[in-house]
């Protein structure tokens, strides 16, 4: 059955309102949700991740949510995985998947035909002692200057992304992202989706959504996520968000500060997801405030 069941995949920047699309979708198309936001995959990142409440998922079942505790790691290639594991089961029982989140290389790992470079041992161990030694700002630099590409995609803050694009380049002798595969699909029945969003009012919905992450309590949340372990999480520590409250626990920088470098880094991934998003040719778009945006959305449904 599953060769007659597409997969649909919400995509676009962050604050564009992708999960709320996901669901009115899965209601309508008998669908399940799957999630391809790597921090949402965290139990107790709530707040800061814009996630879901489950009265906000009107009974939508939803996939990869909450699997880990905030000090295990996360990787591209178990998120694959997982994911691939959530289609295949929503489309053997002839449910329809719909991967929703704002990562280009989380959603073009399950979408598409993508196999993971090698790993060495040594140079990941040197590369790991270098970051622990001068920070993840210095290496980004040098990545900067020998992949700006893959620099464009990483945050300055997410050392273990930026040593794995290090370490690729150093055993492949080519960029980072001239590794990455044709865009050709994994699956034979696929439909993108994106949710457009002009620059100035996406700026504007980031301030807003980080207001409101702070009076939901997202400073408190962190605390809490810190005495389980977060600080040490390799992975999670380095959220949007949860970085920069951790450094105002710390002492590093003051409440406001922590706040106004949360929307200013969120603004830069939010252009570096809808460039990437914007070079794939595959992805429907719809302006995010339309009125008939669902029914736009299954227009590219139903031509699959």
């Amino acid at each position: 059955m599953s060769q007659h069941v597409p997969v649909v995949a919400v995509v676009g920047p962050t604050a564009a309102g992708k999960s709320d699309l996901a669901v009115d979708l899965a209601l309508r198309l008998d669908g399940e949700v799957v999630n391809a936001d790597s921090m949402q995959l965290y139990r107790g990142m709530d707040i800061g991740t814009a996630k879901l409440s489950p009265a906000e998922r009107k009974h939508v079942p939803h996939h990869l949510l909450d699997l880990y505790d905030v000090t295990r790691p996360a990787t591209v290639a178990e998120f694959q995985r997982l994911a691939r594991d959530a289609i295949d089961d929503c489309r053997g029982r002839g449910v329809t998947p719909i991967l929703v989140g704002g990562s280009a290389l989380y959603v073009r790992a399950v979408l598409d035909k993508f196999e993971f470079p090698g790993t060495d041992a040594g140079i990941r161990a040197r590369l790991e002692d270098e970051l622990a030694e001068v920070g993840a700002a210095t290496l980004h630099r040098r990545l900067a200057g020998q992949d700006p590409a893959a620099a464009a995609a990483i945050l300055p803050t997410n050392g273990r992304r930026v040593v794995r694009a290090l370490e690729v380049i150093e055993l492949t002798g080519r960029p980072f992202t001239a590794t990455l595969p044709p865009r050709e699909y994994h699956y034979d029945d696929v439909v993108q989706i994106g949710l457009d969003v002009p620059r100035d009012v996406l700026d504007d919905r980031i301030e807003r959504r980080v207001d409101r992450m702070w009076e939901q309590g997202l400073v408190d949340e962190v605390r809490a996520l810190e005495a389980r372990g977060l600080r040490d999480g390799p992975t999670a520590s380095r959220a949007l968000g949860y970085a920069q409250v951790l450094a105002h626990l710390a002492g590093d920088l003051t409440e406001n500060a922590a706040r106004d470098e949360t929307v200013q880094l969120t603004r830069r991934f939010a252009r570096r997801q809808h460039a990437w998003f914007g070079k794939d040719d595959r992805i429907g778009w719809v302006p995010f405030d339309a009125d008939d945006r669902l029914e736009r959305a299954l227009t590219y449904h139903r031509r699959s």
